[in-house]
């Protein structure tokens, strides 16, 4: 397991040219997710899709598939609007940001972060 980088939630600024690797992001991703509570709305929006995604491959019944990526989103942007008061990074960074959605969700799964 690698370093825990940002480990306060400390926030970072976005530089004027966009970020370039992932490892550079993720320590800005992390700073937009101070608030504990948007952090823990990300862990069971995350946990909830997986579990939706591997029941619908359990299952086909594919539209579960939709269902857990729509209701993924639906938390963690409850999180950032109503209790981080941000807009969600996803909006600027799409890909990195659902990366680094896991990796928190590794990262608090596996004991490396505080829930």
């Amino acid at each position: 397991m690698g370093k825990i980088v940002n480990p306060n939630y400390t926030q970072r600024s976005e530089p004027a040219e966009r970020f370039q690797t992932l490892e550079a992001f993720y320590p800005f991703y992390l700073g937009e997710h101070c608030n504990k509570i948007n952090r823990r709305l990300h862990i069971i929006g995350t946990t909830l899709s997986q579990l939706f995604i591997s029941y619908a491959v359990v299952t086909q019944k594919w539209k579960f598939i939709l269902a857990g990526v729509v209701q993924g989103y639906v938390w963690a942007w409850l999180g950032h609007f109503i209790f981080e008061k941000n807009k969600p990074a996803t909006f600027r960074y799409p890909l990195w940001s659902f990366i680094c959605d896991f990796k928190l969700w590794r990262e608090v799964i596996t004991g490396q972060r505080a829930f």
